[in-house]
C-alpha cells in the first residue's frame, strides 16, 4: 500500500509537525492531534483538537480518522511533557501533567487504534522516546523523564512481542536533544555540549528515523537512536 493514514500526536509544533510535512511529502494522509492546532488547506491533512490525556479524546480521534478513510496504518506516538528539575523539587502537578501525556495519554489512544489494527490485520505503531532513559546526564536532571518515557521504551518491546504474529509492528524513536521550540529560550550552546557529536538533532532527523521504521517490514521491537551518540555511554563534556 503506498498510501497510507497516519495518526501523528503532539503535532502542533517541533517533531510533531515535521513528521506531519514528513508523511505528506511521501503522499500519504496525515491525522494530526494536538492541544492547539493551526488550520491547514490541505484536503489530505485532518486535524483533531484535544488533549490526549482525556480518553474522550482519544476515542474521537480514533473515531474522526475511521469516519473520513476507514484504517489506521500507522500511529505515531510524539505527545509528551518534558520538565528538567531535581527529583525533590518535582511537585504533584508536575508528576500529574507529565504521566497524563507521557502515559495515560499514549495507553488511551494506543489501546484504540490496536483494537483497529487488529481488525485490519496489521499496522505499525511508532513510540517517540527519549535517550536520556539510556544515559542519564548528571547535569540535566530529568526524572519523570526516565520514568514515563523509560515506560514507552519497555512496552515498546513488549507490545511488538505480543503483536508480532497478528500484522502488527511496534518500534520506538529515542531523540536527544533535539532543536525544537521546547528549547528555544534555553543555552543551546551548553545543551550542544551535552551531545557526543556537539550539535543539535534536527527534526527532519527524527522523520527520517520514523520514516524509515514505517517501511522497514521486517522491523519490530526496535529503539533507533538519533541522538548524536548519546545513548551510548559517558563522554567527557567539551569546555
Amino acid at each position: 500500500m503506498s498510501e497510507k493514514v497516519i495518526v501523528v500526536t503532539g503535532a502542533s509544533q517541533g517533531i510533531g509537525a515535521a513528521l506531519v510535512k514528513g508523511f505528506r511529502a511521501q503522499g500519504h494522509r496525515v491525522v494530526a492531534n494536538s492541544r492547539k492546532l493551526q488550520p491547514v488547506n490541505d484536503p489530505n491533512i485532518l486535524s483533531v483538537v484535544g488533549d490526549i490525556a482525556d480518553p474522550a479524546v482519544a476515542d474521537r480521534l480514533v473515531a474522526a480518522t475511521l469516519e473520513r478513510w476507514g484504517r489506521i496504518d500507522t500511529l505515531v506516538n510524539n505527545a509528551g511533557i518534558f520538565i528538567g528539575k531535581p527529583f525533590v523539587d518535582y511537585t504533584a502537578e508536575d508528576f500529574a501533567n507529565v504521566m497524563s501525556t507521557n502515559v495515560a495519554g499514549f495507553f488511551y489512544v494506543t489501546q484504540r487504534v490496536a483494537r483497529q489494527m487488529l481488525r485490519q490485520g496489521n499496522g505499525h505503531i511508532v513510540n517517540v522516546t527519549t535517550s536520556l532513559v539510556d544515559q542519564p546526564i548528571g547535569a540535566v536532571p530529568t526524572g519523570l523523564a526516565a520514568l514515563s518515557k523509560g515506560g514507552l521504551a519497555s512496552i515498546t518491546k513488549s507490545l511488538a512481542t505480543e503483536y508480532a504474529a497478528k500484522g502488527i509492528r511496534v518500534n520506538a524513536v529515542s531523540p536527544g536533544i533535539i532543536k525544537t521550540p521546547m528549547n528555544e529560550g534555553e543555552d543551546r550552546n551548553f545543551l550542544a555540549k551535552l551531545q557526543p557529536m556537539g550539535r543539535l538533532g534536527e527534526t527532519e532527523e527524527i522523520v527520517d528515523a520514523v520514516l524509515y521504521l514505517d517501511r522497514a517490514a521486517f522491523v519490530t521491537g526496535e529503539i533507533i537512536h538519533v541522538d548524536g551518540g548519546a545513548h551510548a555511554g559517558q563522554w567527557q563534556i567539551a569546555s
